[in-house]
Parts: C-alpha cells; sequence; structure tokens
C-alpha cells in the first residue's frame, strides 16, 4: 500500500479500535438481521449471526489453517478458530494497536492456536499455498489496489481450499454509470473512513476470474445488515461513547459524525454490502517460495 494511506488506515484504526470495543465488543463489523432487515437481536449477537450466515452461504464446514485478512481486533479470528477448532489461525493489520490487543484476547480465552501480526494485505508475508480458509471481512474496501489484492489471497490459498470475501461496494454501473451525486457521496465515505475507492461486486467478480478463482459465487446482503448503522448512530451518542469520543481524537469523532453517510448509502441503493465466495482448483501450483 502507499505509505501514506497505510499510515492513515493505522492511525484509524490505533485510535478508534478501544472505543469501538469497549462500546460495542470484539466485532468490528456489520451484523445480520435475517433476509429482510427486520429481525430484532442483540447488537453483538448480529454481528456473530453474520459469521455463521456467511460460513452457511459458502459452505464451509471445516478448516484448519486460516488466514483473517483486515482481523480488527480477533473477533472473526479467534471465533473460526474456536469453531473449527483449527490447527492454526492468522490474523493480519495495518495497526499495531489492533494485533496487541488480538494477542492478549487470544491468551484471555485461550486459544493457542490463534497468532496476529502487522502485515500488509498486498504483499503477505507466507507461503503460497499455506492456508485453506482465506477469509476477508470488511476490509477490502482499504486496498488501494483490488486486483493485487484478490491475487494474494489467491496465492496463499490452498489448491481446493475457499476464499470468503465480504466488503462494501457501490452499486453495479452496467445500466447507469454513477452520477456527479453519487460520486461526491462516496468520496466523502472515502475521506472519513480512509478508503482509496471501492467498486461494484461485479467488478470483482470480474477481477476474481481473471486471477484464476474457480466455483465463483456472489450475494449482496445490503438489506439484511442496513439496520446496522442506526444501531451505531445509536450507540455512539451515549454518555459513555462521547467519553469516548473526545478521547480517542478528531479522526474518531469525525468518523462518529459522519455516520449518516453509511445510512444514507444504503437507503438510496449506492451503497452495497458484496459476499463473494471461490475456491482453488485442485491442480493449481505455485513454487512455495514466500512473497
Amino acid at each position: 500500500m502507499t505509505s501514506t494511506l497505510t499510515q492513515k488506515i493505522q492511525h484509524f484504526y490505533d485510535t478508534s479500535s478501544e472505543l469501538w470495543e469497549q462500546i460495542w465488543g470484539e466485532h468490528m463489523h456489520h451484523g445480520y438481521y435475517g433476509v429482510d432487515g427486520r429481525q430484532t437481536k442483540d447488537r453483538r449477537q448480529a454481528q456473530i449471526d453474520l459469521i455463521e450466515e456467511l460460513l452457511q452461504w459458502a459452505n464451509i464446514q471445516q478448516a484448519k489453517q486460516i488466514l483473517d485478512v483486515g482481523c480488527g481486533i480477533g473477533g472473526s479470528t479467534l471465533y473460526l478458530a474456536d469453531k473449527f477448532q483449527a490447527e492454526s489461525a492468522i490474523g493480519i493489520t495495518l495497526s499495531p494497536v489492533q494485533a496487541k490487543r488480538a494477542e492478549e484476547r487470544a491468551r484471555e480465552l485461550g486459544i493457542t492456536t490463534a497468532q496476529f501480526q502487522v502485515a500488509d494485505a498486498l504483499n503477505m508475508p507466507f507461503a503460497d499455498n499455506s492456508f485453506d480458509l482465506v477469509w476477508s471481512l470488511e476490509s477490502g474496501e482499504h486496498m488501494p489496489d483490488k486486483v493485487k489484492f484478490l491475487q494474494e489471497c489467491y496465492r496463499v490459498l490452498k489448491p481446493g481450499g475457499t476464499f470468503l470475501f465480504v466488503t462494501w461496494c457501490h452499486r453495479s454501473t452496467v445500466q447507469q454509470p454513477l452520477t456527479p451525486d453519487e460520486q461526491h457521496h462516496l468520496e466523502s465515505i472515502y475521506r472519513v473512513y480512509c478508503l482509496p475507492y471501492v467498486i461494484s461486486l461485479p467488478e470483482y467478480a470480474t477481477i476474481a476470474e481473471q486471477t484464476g478463482f474457480q466455483s465463483i459465487q456472489t450475494d449482496d446482503w445490503s438489506t439484511a445488515v442496513a439496520p446496522f448503522w442506526d444501531l451505531v448512530i445509536d450507540s455512539a451518542f451515549t454518555p459513555a461513547a462521547l467519553f469516548g469520543l473526545l478521547r480517542s481524537g478528531w479522526t474518531t469523532i469525525q468518523a462518529a459524525l459522519s455516520l449518516g453517510l453509511m445510512k444514507r448509502g444504503y437507503q438510496r441503493g449506492l451503497i452495497k454490502f458484496g459476499l463473494l465466495s471461490a475456491t482453488k482448483h485442485s491442480s493449481s501450483t505455485n513454487s512455495q517460495k514466500p512473497h
């Protein structure tokens, strides 16, 4: 990644992760509120339900070597490591604060197979064909080179393994290009959440196919997760959260004040919650050299 973007992302999560954990817990991702988005449930349960629904959707029933790309403070990594009794589960993040907290949480939970490290997802420090599950939940939107990101995920995935990728997208532009107003809306989101740009789910599917992935399937769960932002907005302005925002600094305050951008993005059909799962063909071969 470019050093400036890397520094911005690192700073964003270094300063906001403690507050997020305090208010919301260990899972730094959307919740699942039923296919129609109308189920009422505890917000942490909604986030766990999202993980379970994703595993069911992608038909993932076991995983021994897991990589969580953009692991936050280890919520998904530790959940998957425990669920599948994995031999190893590695989480990578750009934030040293997140990696340290994830290691602490692993020790607290007694999950000795989990490890966390600071690493760039566009140049991962792992050998080819290392993991039978490569999991990326809401980190792809931060990647400045979407093609290189999927190529790296493909490289480290074992033949026969599964890639499960969930990311913020914009609507498909097949029928109609983005309007200037939509572009402006997206640019406001990019600025607040340290994103270089997002693309559409059909574009991701094309990249995945060109990269060599097989059995590609995609889905749009925007309706199922959209209520999440109402709950985030409500929780951001409680006394405890407001105190935490003041301590976290301007970057986090700005993000909190801009939560409505995402809510309105979903409402107008501009923001999409995109899913992509794929496999690496069992006959695929790569050299076993670390990059």
